[in-house]
């Protein structure tokens, strides 16, 4: 079964649940922070940038 396939007693379909953490997304930023400070390639660097930028705008 699927989550769009779930009811809740309204009949209404049930919201998703986060799969990721506040503390999750703080974890990840900071080993991509780590992670950014090794990198030599400027591409590369840019995507991990980018991506560290992203995850920040999720937390709340």
């Amino acid at each position: 079964m699927t989550t769009a396939t779930l009811k809740n007693p309204t009949g209404e379909p049930t919201a998703a649940r986060a799969l990721l953490s506040n503390a999750d997304f703080r974890l990840i930023r900071e080993a991509l922070a780590s992670h950014a400070k090794t990198l030599d390639d400027e591409a590369e660097l840019a995507k991990v940038s980018a991506l560290h930028h992203r995850l920040g705008s999720y937390q709340r």
